[in-house]
């Protein structure tokens, strides 16, 4: 069903928002038209999971809060066939479990051939600073050999500031990096330390590429992230 409203409601929406928004995007050849890869952004706002699906021309799977997809009603069915058709993904976060169920969606999307975008962060900055990034980006990309393309949002967190519920009128800024290869690299080095190690690599590409502080430590999660 995902699939079928994803073939429904992207070839509308992408269109109209690049027509209304005109997002400036560098980059975009960096990311593969085809085969598993990791989208790893940083997180300025709620709307940066509809802000990558729009400007890129192949599906990008992006995890969101399972209420989305519960809702009752025709303002329930609404809101849950917008969010598939978006591409997103339904993880239950108050779940112990949690982690570890994303990160087996992610490999199962990659293990496809399709994108699966993530915030290496854990979740939104609060004050425009780039965080610490946690090492689940990197496990998949190593548990699959899949690459992994950073992204520098900017501009999104003045689109759909905290406590509004309508976007505004303003330019976004989307950089793609050069893909990040990581199969065949860390032969013989320790898991732990190849997670690290990558990881550390997505985030300096991420910050050249949004211009962001680098805050040098993690983000804790926010109450409405």
């Amino acid at each position: 069903m995902g699939g079928m409203l994803y073939g429904l409601v992207h070839p509308v929406v992408a269109p109209l928002a690049k027509a209304i928004w005109r997002p400036e995007v560098t980059g975009l050849e960096n990311v593969p038209a085809t085969g598993g890869v990791i989208l790893a952004s940083n997180h300025l706002s709620f709307v940066d999971s509809v802000v990558i699906p729009v400007v890129v021309p192949r599906r990008v799977a992006f995890l969101a809060k399972k209420d989305y997809f519960e809702g009752r009603g025709v303002k329930g069915l609404l809101t849950r066939a917008w969010f598939e058709g978006i591409g997103m993904l339904p993880v239950d976060r108050d779940d112990p479990q949690a982690a570890i169920n994303s990160l087996e969606t992610a490999l199962a999307v990659v293990g496809r051939g399709d994108a699966f975008g993530i915030y290496p962060e854990g979740t939104r900055s609060r004050d425009g600073r780039l965080y610490r990034g946690r090492t689940g980006a990197a496990h998949v990309a190593l548990t699959a050999g899949v690459p992994i393309v950073p992204v520098g949002l900017r501009g999104t967190e003045d689109l759909m500031p905290v406590g509004t519920n309508r976007p505004r009128l303003v330019t976004v800024h989307v950089a793609f990096g050069e893909p990040l290869h990581v199969a065949g690299r860390f032969d013989g080095v320790p898991l732990g330390r190849a997670r690290r190690i990558v990881t550390d690599e997505v985030m300096a590409a991420i910050a050249r590429l949004s211009g962001q502080e680098v805050a040098g430590s993690y983000n804790d999660r926010a109450p409405d992230a």
